[in-house]
């Protein structure tokens, strides 16, 4: 009997649905986005939070993926108890897998635990291996073991790095650490804490560098060492300082070790204006660091915001700080013979903050970092223009005598000078004659006829009489008033704000003496017709006599001048920033001028900056080989 219509239907809708189901290959590409793809291909547990493609094939090979993702304690130590020697694509998903389950579980051992993997698979007992350049997984093996070390050692809440020498829990064991105390040394300082960089996000700043390679880039604080003799102007560093440094844990690994569990290493720890590569196996590779979040913690620590207006405003203000440099000429680093040194000079109402995008920049170029030091010049912005360069003058000489007394360290005469607004009238009084320009303003009586205080005739004579610093090379000039700015003649802000401003009492006390003592002296007469001291903004009103004088000074032969202009928007180039007119900022007789199209606030404005980097550029290669310091790589200790 044949079968009924009825009974084939179902056997037949069976057949023809599994035809369907085959007639899409299980097997097959599909076109899609490529960047959706290359994302797919190079996400991992850094950049997304799960195991990249070797390390998942690796897994999936193995028959340990699902395992993984259910019990990764046990998937882990098969694939650690599966090791042999020179077996560097497991060595690779341990250190990555490992990583992956301290972020889920938070144990921080597996962190170590991947630093160890990461750096067997970089550097195995046997030497160096040479792997493509394109390989991706060395890249990322490096900064498994950079994190591994921050995570690693972390204190709990994950604000500090705790580095000293003890023993460290493994998964499969410990990790004894050795750590000698002279690691701790900076220049006559000990570190005590250390910030991890990898937790910073840096707000303020146009870049943020980070100089790739091995290590654990942190941001070290510091504390005197009472068993070192500080070394020449480390009072000039603040306290607010953070170093950058990279902290390094070299090991011993070989399989014998990683089978027993029992590993030993060493610590190791560089500051960034001391050491910039290290040698492992040979090997020249560079230290990581993380030069830009440490500066910006440090200026986010400092008293700099505070003082912009406040020390506009009196005088006599310094911050507790200060006092450990009462010249008021601060470093950032440690003295290094050789650099030349670059020295900035803020403007009105402001303070070295100002300058965090040209320090950014400067120290983060490979060629400039090693061959000059930056200082900064803090002043009182309200004080007159002519007693601020007294104080410029005498800080700078007094800080190449206490440095280099015997005059060995030919970078010390060479220094640059940068001065912003007013602090580029500051800059230009270091680099001319005055002959008796200024004193004639206030007598025409010679001064060494007048009578009066001692102290207050020596500190007038300071003030007025101004001879070329001899250190000082080269000047950098950045929207500076050399004719005064517009707005305080036309608003007449100079006379509304000036009676806010209190000046120096040394200079206030010294000129009341003198008064009381001589009278009937024409300064006296003058200074009383001038109704007081001048504040700065009254120097920088056009048509101030003081200003006049120093604009027909001529810059000192042998003295190279760069000017650097702003004008503001679309403007013509005669326009101004705002505030300072192109023709109050012009010089004739410069060895260069830039127009940059900026507010006032040129410093800043990123042509001005890569302007002062080709000037230093110019400057570090003239002043001929013997001056230049090479980066400085530390050798292997003790493997």
């Amino acid at each position: 009997m044949s079968p009924s219509p009825r009974s084939i239907a179902p056997w037949l809708v069976a057949v023809l649905l599994l035809g369907s189901a085959c007639s899409t290959p299980p097997v097959r590409v599909e076109r899609g986005d490529a960047r959706w793809v290359h994302e797919a291909l190079t996400r991992n547990v850094l950049s997304a939070g799960e195991l990249s493609a070797p390390s998942r094939a690796l897994l999936e090979r193995l028959d340990l993926y699902d395992e993984f993702r259910r019990h990764p304690d046990v998937a882990l130590g098969e694939l650690h108890a599966g090791l042999e020697p020179g077996d560097s694509e497991r060595l690779f998903a341990l250190a990555e897998a490992s990583f992956l389950h301290a972020e889920k579980s938070s144990e921080r051992p597996w962190y170590l635990a991947s630093a160890v993997y990461a750096w067997a698979f970089l550097f195995p007992r046997t030497g160096p291996v040479q792997r493509p350049a394109t390989d991706p997984r060395v890249r990322l093996a490096f900064d498994l073991y950079n994190r591994g070390i921050v995570e690693g050692f972390a204190l709990p809440g994950g604000d500090e790095v705790r580095i000293a020498a003890g023993r460290y829990e493994l998964p499969f064991g410990a990790l004894d650490l050795s750590l000698d105390p002279a690691e701790l040394q900076w220049a006559g300082y000990r570190f005590e804490h250390f910030a991890p960089a990898a937790h910073f996000e840096v707000k303020g700043l146009r870049n943020r560098y980070r100089q790739p390679g091995i290590g654990a880039p942190l941001a070290a604080s510091f504390e005197p060492d009472p068993r070192q003799s500080p070394p020449p102007a480390s009072d000039r560093i603040p306290d607010f300082v953070k170093v950058p440094v990279t902290a390094v844990m070299r090991l011993d690994v070989s399989q014998a070790e990683l089978s027993s569990g029992t590993l030993h290493g060493t610590l190791e720890l560089y500051s960034h204006d001391e050491i910039q590569s290290v040698t492992i196996q040979g090997q020249q590779l560079p230290l990581e660091f993380e030069t830009s979040s440490s500066l910006a913690y440090s200026l986010q620590d400092s008293w700099f915001w505070d003082f912009s207006f406040a020390g506009f405003r009196s005088s006599d203000l310094l911050p507790v700080e200060l006092e450990r440099a009462p010249d008021r000429l601060l470093m950032l680093q440690p003295y290094r013979a050789g650099r030349i040194p670059v020295v900035l000079v803020h403007g009105t109402a402001s303070s070295p903050g100002t300058w965090a995008d040209l320090l950014n920049e400067i120290e983060n170029d490979p060629v400039l970092r090693n061959r000059v030091q930056m200082w900064l010049f803090v002043y009182n912005t309200g004080s007159p223009i002519l007693y601020s360069a007294n104080l410029l003058r005498r800080a700078l000489i007094a800080t190449a005598k206490e440095l280099d007394p015997e005059g060995r360290d030919p970078a010390l005469q060479r220094m640059v000078v940068i001065g912003h607004s007013q602090g580029g009238l500051l800059t230009k009084l270091l680099v001319v004659s005055s002959d008796d320009a200024f004193w004639r303003n206030i007598s025409r009586e010679p001064l060494e006829e007048e009578r009066g205080d001692r102290d207050a005739l020596a500190l007038l004579e300071r003030s007025t009489y101004f001879e070329p610093v001899p250190s000082v090379e080269r000047a950098v000039f950045i929207a500076t008033p050399h004719r005064g700015t517009h707005l305080l003649s036309r608003f007449r802000i100079g006379g509304i704000v000036s009676w806010v401003i209190k000046l120096p009492a040394s200079l206030v006390k010294g000129l009341v003496q003198l008064a009381r003592r001589n009278p009937e002296a024409e300064a006296v007469a003058r200074l009383r017709r001038l109704r007081g001291l001048p504040t700065s903004l009254d120097n920088m009103t056009p048509g101030n006599p003081t200003l006049a004088a120093l604009e027909q000074r001529p810059i000192a032969p042998g003295v190279s001048a760069h000017s650097i202009i702003a004008v503001r928007g679309d403007g013509p180039p005669g326009g101004g920033d705002g505030i300072v007119n192109y023709s109050s900022a012009h010089l004739e007789d410069v060895e260069s001028e830039l127009v940059v199209r900026s507010g006032h606030s040129a410093q800043k404005a990123p042509a001005s900056i890569e302007e002062v980097r080709r000037i230093l550029l110019l400057h570090t290669a003239a002043a001929g080989d013997a001056l230049r310091g090479e980066p400085v790589v530390a050798p292997a200790r003790g493997w």
